[in-house]
This record gives structure tokens, sequence and C-alpha cells, in this order.
């Protein structure tokens, strides 16, 4: 059927009651294709349960068989390419959910799509807030990279909802940590080592998710500023008083792109600078109506649910619009309050270069998404621009990623600006894969 499955490189009998596929779009995420690796030679497997991952890993760790796992394939650091030859496991089959209504918790299979866990979370009348941005990402994707998105400032990360973890290890034992308790220090907390992991230390195949009370009804402001000076200000005063469940800033160009790709209308053409703010109590939109005028916004938008609906698919959309015109996706974090200077001396840096930058992000938790436009020429002088953007960000007491991953990407500057992390990261890498074959080259 393959190359891999003859002589020594693959095996047969490492596939015995396995589903085999050799689907070539297995070899790609949303990493967008001038920086992401080319995949090499693989062969795909969509186990059913954890049995069936541990039986695997067994064999392609005894013959030092590269293992890669693929949960929804929505990243975008390149994590789940296929770099070496070998095998990518597809999480797809592990699809079981059950929810603990008395516990308000979900049990749920690795390959559960972020979409499903929260239909059927609200099924029981009860929610789960995290919105990394697609809804076909699976949870054990979401937990590999410790996914954020737009409600992180109010509800946390992944890491805040994952009480307990089943994964299988290289050498194939079944591994369970955590468990049903919000409380747990009983020693060293392997649970949270895991978290954010990318598939370097095991593979995830079942989770115990924290689910909150039911989500109530949102107010939603749009607000268009001159510049970004006064609409960062603008947050900033008004998380000092009160918790929006998001603050989303898009400069004009972002916003433009959002309209055209959407077919939705931003509610101004004048301004520069955009926020889109959202509330889960209606005299929190007010008030903070009142902050925004007193930092110099054009207006102040009130929408209804209708209109709800079309702003948030306007801001979803806007890196769709841009993913073939893009080199990157800069995803770097820093302090909420420093956002306004990333920004100003951002755009300094990519002058110097002759490249065009367009920034939104999440004002509220200081993780903003920049785009460096394709230009000719652009590969002589993106390495030295991405690494002094993202050196900035470090030195601003930031992250070089605040919730895409490092994955194939980002390992180099990971290494460059934290050494004594990255050398312990290494470590604990042997430590649970001494023969690294999970998720080779990713990382570390």
């Amino acid at each position: 059927m393959s190359e891999l499955l003859k002589g020594e490189k693959i095996p047969v009998e490492v596939f015995e009651s396995f589903e085999i596929f050799k689907i070539e779009s297995y070899g790609y995420d949303e990493t967008p294709k001038t920086i992401a690796p080319k995949p090499k030679e693989f062969v795909v497997v969509k186990p059913k349960n954890a049995e069936e991952v541990s039986k695997l890993l067994k064999i392609a760790n005894e013959k030092r068989i590269p293992v890669f796992t693929r949960g929804g394939g929505t990243g975008l650091s390149a994590g789940a390419i296929p770099t070496k030859e070998g095998i990518l496991i597809s999480t797809e089959k592990l699809k079981s959910i059950e929810i603990d209504v008395r516990n308000k918790i979900a049990i749920c299979e690795s390959g559960v799509t972020l979409a499903e866990l929260s239909k059927m979370a609200e099924k029981h009348g009860l929610s789960f807030p995290p919105r990394p941005g697609d809804e076909n990402a699976t949870i054990g994707g979401m937990i590999a990279t410790n996914a954020g998105g737009i409600r992180a400032m109010k509800y946390g990360v992944m890491r805040n909802y994952v009480l307990g973890i089943e994964a299988v290890l290289a050498n194939g034992k079944i591994i369970k940590l955590g468990g049903k308790t919000l409380k747990n220090s009983s020693g060293y907390s392997l649970l949270h080592l895991l978290i954010g992991s990318e598939g370097t230390l095991a593979i995830i195949t079942k989770a115990i998710i924290r689910l909150l009370p039911p989500m109530k009804d949102t107010s939603m402001l749009a607000i268009p500023f001159k510049n970004a000076e006064d609409a960062l200000e603008y947050v900033l005063d008004t998380t000092r008083l009160m918790t929006p469940m998001a603050m989303e800033f898009m400069e004009k160009r972002a916003v433009e792109i959002g309209e055209k790709i959407s077919g939705k209308k931003w509610v101004s053409k004048e301004g520069n600078a955009h926020i889109l703010a959202i509330f889960e109590r209606r005299d929190e939109a007010e008030e903070s109506s009142e902050i925004a005028f007193a930092n110099n916004a054009i207006d102040v938008f009130v929408a209804s649910p209708k209109e709800q609906k079309d702003l948030l698919e306007l801001r979803s959309k806007i890196y769709l619009g841009i993913k073939d015109k893009t080199i990157e996706i800069l995803d770097a974090c820093v302090p909420p309050a420093s956002i306004a200077e990333f920004l100003q001396k951002s755009e300094e840096i990519a002058k110097r270069y002759g490249i065009d930058l367009i920034s939104y992000g999440h004002a509220g938790d200081g993780n903003i998404h920049q785009h460096p436009l394709i230009f000719e020429g652009w590969q002589k002088v993106y390495g030295k621009f991405r690494e002094e953007i993202l050196r900035l960000a470090v030195e601003m007491g930031g992250a070089i990623s605040g919730e895409h991953g490092i994955g194939e990407i980002k390992k180099e500057e990971l290494r460059k600006f934290y050494p004594e992390q990255f050398e312990l990261m290494r470590e604990i890498k042997k430590l649970f894969d001494p023969n690294g074959i999970l998720n080779p080259g990713k990382v570390v």
C-alpha cells in the first residue's frame, strides 16, 4: 500500500487490526503554506480507544517509528504536521462523551470537537465557555496547545477546565491523571505538564472537563476610535472596574477584510481602531459606554442579538480573508497595559524591513495577532524581522506565543529566548519519551 510498509521502515505487523489510510490532506493544518514544513511520507491510523493507541505505541516505540497525532487540523504552528516518515494517529474516532450534571463535568474522548462538547453541555443546562476560534477544534488538540480565544480574559484558557486526563505514554502505558475534583495537591501536577505539551510527551485519549452554569444573555458594544491609543486606554479603564467576557481589538484594515469575507458590515466607516466588547450584564455595558466616550470614542453602538451574531462572524472571518496573503500569524502576548507600545514598536520594526503588518487580537488579555503580508523577496528579511518582534514581546514581559503554540515553527525562538527553560523541557521530554518517537522535532 505504501513504501513505508515495506522492509524495516514500518513493519506491517505494526498495523495489524488497524484501519490504515494514506490521505495527503492529513499532512497539513491551518499553518500558512509560506512557513509550513512539507510533510514526509506517512500513513494514517484511526484508533477507536486508548487500548488501540497503546498497542500501536508499544510497537512503534520498540521499532523507533515516529508517531504524530492530529485532532481537527486547526493548528497554526505546524504542530501536527508529520515532518518525518512515520505514523499519523487521527483522533477522529475517539468520540465518546458523557455529561455528569451533578458534578458539572464532561468526560469526553480527545476527538470530540468544541462544537460537540458545547452543544452537549447546553443540552444538559450547562456551558463550556472557551472559544479558541474554530468550532472543529478537538478537545485533545485544545488541551495539547492550551487553547485560549476571545473569552480568555474572563473565563480563562483550556488549562482552567481540565480536571483529569487519560493519556498513552510512548512505551504504550496508559496513565490517568487528576480526576473529578476541583482541588488536587497530590504531588507534582503531571496533569498540567501534559496540557500545552503539543503531543511531545504523551497522546491524550480522554479528558475530564469542567463545565459552568449556563451562559447569560450578552450585551455587545461596537466602538470606533480615531487611534489605537484611545481604543486600548478604553480597554484598560474598563477592565479596571469590571471583567468583560471579551475585548477584541481590530485595526481598520482588519475590519475591512472581515467585512469582505463575511458579507457583514461593521458599524462605522470612521476610525482607525475598533473594539468589540462583550459583557454578561447590561449595566456593565452601559458603564463601559461612558468610559468609551471619556476615551474619545467616535461613537458607541449597542448591538441587537442579530447584530451580535453578524459582528462575531465578521471578527471570526478576518483570518480566512487574509490567510493566502500572510506570511505567518504571529501571536505574541504582552501585558495588556503594554499593547499600545508593542503595536507602535512593531510597526517601526516592520517599516525598517519593508513589511506591511495587519494587527488585531484579544486586547483584554494582551494576545495580539499580527499578519506580515507576503511581498517579493520576503524570505530574505523575514527571519530577522520575526526574531525582533518576538524579542520585543519577551523584553516587555510577554511571551512568544499566547495560544497557537510552538510546534515546528517557533522552536528556535523558544531555545533562544528561554535557554534555561528549554533545557529543562528537553530533559522532561527524554524522561517521558526516551526514544523520541512522539511528535519528533516539535517544540524542543
